[in-house]
């Protein structure tokens, strides 16, 4: 008989009334073996968020993932730990994944403004960020967790709790894990992250008349992307593409043609505009009416965001103290908060130099902090970790901070640095808040200790830190290039673009109007801004493969007639781009470290390896290899 979660569990009696699905509160699902597990697992989903964030500027949540690989690692290595020890697990890989999808957002900005940044600057930023994300979240754990149940639905957490329920998660779901991730990692071995013997762009563009662009990178871990996301989202991101590279780009470069040789490019005097193409125009003009757009979202989102915050502030001050829990009230909450708090003002002196600098910069910085963390553990209670609108509250502390510098007249390189830092404990917290709340609603629904997971994720997160900070040092020179960039960077390039043009007033604001207006637009017609804006700013060759891995989905769902079979095959494919994701991503990091330390590198392919053909034939290998596999899967 299928196991199932307890009566309650989505709601329909009080938090307090509810009896979780493991009702013995001696039993602990820590020790030794879970631990080193769950810190593996945060390596793992750390780095690998890092590499397809910054190249993507989508993440994909770890909850999931993580629950169907630590479910079988923990029934090898620690059975008696049971679903407790499984659950601990998969919270310290949503731990390592929600961290790297905080940080990746404004620390690689630093680099981009041409400022340097020290693995020590922005691991005490990022640990900060950790600390008071989970020890603000801890204030409000009986509101969010308990008198809240059933109104907030954690809809991910759910999902990750009927995950570990189904038990035997480690089953069919790692099988397809495992083909996911070979089909990857052979991938992107044969291409330009690793051996680099085979081309696996297919690009065509127009350079007179209508300037135009298309490209479409063969990459398995942006094909796992799509079909996770879904049709919807890789159509408005491929729409915002489209838009860019078949409209602005050509009016742009009709208008370019007009002018003299004596005409240059804004930010290039060496650049003549009429001999701009595509690829110029796109960096010096339609980039900025993207950021114009992302920038408008991310306010507008900030902006309808005032009630929720309103609403939360005073519904966390007339919540009731913890006593809706059994268990006893742990003080490690407080002392996180306080650490975290502490932590900031440390990290302010040490980055700024500047007394009164980091004083105001950290004062800000924890307000913003605590504001933003607070929403964000109840918004994870309606949309989940996935759909968080990180961006838009990221922009909003950004541009708030930034005019606050601008009126102190710190406008230097190291102030945008300084700026930029107290940004990433920003993000982290908020970001971290979102995982942690996600985590703690499924130890909630399990039965587990709060103050285990509490610490267990603490664990994660710093660990998850440190591998970010060490994988952004270690890629800085391929972040850093702006010609053809193996990273799109959307959301830290828009960060840098914001930041450094207000500060140094040279940001191009006819095209920053331009993309207001557009965003405008968008949201007249009731359309996702920041989803559009996404598509516009990132390359068309990366939303173009995107929309492939939706299409491949559509596929199954269509060619399946019953909704059982349906249901099983989207699981497995759900599973399958899982493996897509963390093969394409970890085997094309361990490919840029071999090729930083000079094992590997140097060659790059030639003839028809080099083509548009061997491109295409890379592309029907993946799309046919992942389809046939999907269409095959069973139920488990």
């Amino acid at each position: 008989m299928k196991k199932k979660l307890p009566k309650g569990a989505y709601g329909g009696i009080s938090g307090k009334d509810y009896v979780p699905y493991v009702t013995d509160k001696s039993k602990s699902g820590g020790n030794v073996a879970v631990l080193i597990i769950g810190i593996i697992l945060a390596v793992v989903f750390a780095a690998s968020t890092a590499y397809s964030g910054m190249k993507a500027g989508l993440t994909v949540a770890a909850g999931i993932p993580g629950s169907i690989i630590g479910s079988a690692f923990v029934a090898a290595f620690a059975r008696q730990k049971g679903i407790l020890g499984k659950n601990l697990v998969q919270g310290m890989a949503s731990g390592g994944e929600s961290i790297a999808s905080g940080i990746i957002f404004v620390l690689p900005a630093v680099i981009l403004i041409g400022g340097q940044v020290t693995f020590l600057e922005g691991f005490l930023v990022g640990v900060g960020g950790v600390l008071f994300g989970i020890g603000v979240s801890t204030l409000v754990y009986n509101y969010l967790m308990i008198e809240e149940h059933g109104k907030l639905k954690y809809p991910e957490a759910m999902a990750i709790s009927e995950t570990l329920v189904a038990g035997e998660a480690g089953g069919e779901s790692m099988k397809y894990m495992g083909i996911g991730f070979g089909i990857g990692g052979v991938i992107t071995a044969l291409t330009s992250s690793v051996l680099n013997v085979a081309n696996n762009v297919i690009s065509y563009f127009g350079s007179s008349f209508y300037k135009w662009k298309f490209e479409l990178e063969v990459n398995p871990l942006l094909v796992g992307i799509g079909f996770i996301v879904g049709l919807e989202v890789s159509l408005m991101m491929f729409a915002g593409s489209v838009l860019a590279n078949f409209a602005i780009i050509p009016l742009i470069g009709y208008f370019a043609d007009m002018a003299g040789a004596d005409v240059a490019v804004w930010n290039d005097a060496s650049t003549a505009i009429s001999q701009m193409g595509a690829d110029a125009i796109s960096g010096s003009y339609a980039k900025y009416i993207g950021a114009g757009m992302m920038l408008c979202g991310g306010i507008i989102g900030a902006i309808r965001l005032i009630p929720t915050i309103i609403s939360s502030l005073k519904e966390t001050l007339h919540a009731k103290s913890s006593k809706g829990s059994d268990e006893e009230n742990s003080p490690l909450g407080m002392i996180i908060l306080f650490a975290g708090a502490v932590l900031g003002f440390v990290a302010g002196f040490f980055i700024s130099g500047n007394v009164v600098m980091a004083i105001i910069g950290a004062v800000i910085t924890l307000v913003l902090a605590l504001l933003f963390v607070i929403v964000a553990g109840r918004l994870t209670g309606t949309i989940g970790t996935s759909n968080l609108p990180v961006s838009g509250m990221t922009i909003a502390s950004l541009v708030i901070v930034t005019l606050i510098f601008v009126s102190m007249g710190w406008t230097s390189l190291a102030d945008n640095k300084s700026l930029l830092l107290f940004g990433s404990f920003i993000v982290v917290a908020i970001s971290t808040a979102g995982g942690y709340s996600q985590s703690q609603k499924v130890t909630y629904i399990m039965g587990g200790n709060k103050n285990e997971m509490q610490r267990y994720f603490t664990v994660a997160g710093v660990v998850g830190v440190a591998v970010v900070v060490g994988t952004i040092l270690l890629l800085k020179d391929q972040l850093a290039v702006t010609d053809n960039p193996q990273f799109a960077l959307p959301q830290a390039n828009l960060m840098s673009t914001l930041t450094s043009g207000i500060m140094q007033g040279d940001l191009p604001w006819v095209m920053i109007i331009v993309g207001i207006v557009m965003a405008l637009v968008l949201f007249f017609l009731k359309l996702p801004i920041m989803t559009v804006a996404i598509g516009f700013y990132l390359p068309i060759a990366t939303t173009s493969i995107i929309l492939v891995g939706a299409i491949i989905r559509v596929l199954v769902e269509k060619n399946t007639k019953n909704e059982a079979d349906k249901e099983a095959k989207v699981a497995n494919g759900v599973s399958l781009s899982s493996g897509l994701v963390a093969g394409g991503s970890i085997i094309g990091l361990l490919g840029i470290i071999l090729q930083v330390i000079g094992v590997i590198g140097g060659g790059a392919p030639s003839g028809f390896a080099a083509s548009n053909g061997m491109a295409i034939i890379l592309l029907i290998a993946l799309f046919v290899s992942v389809t046939i596999s999907i269409m095959k899967s069973k139920k488990s």
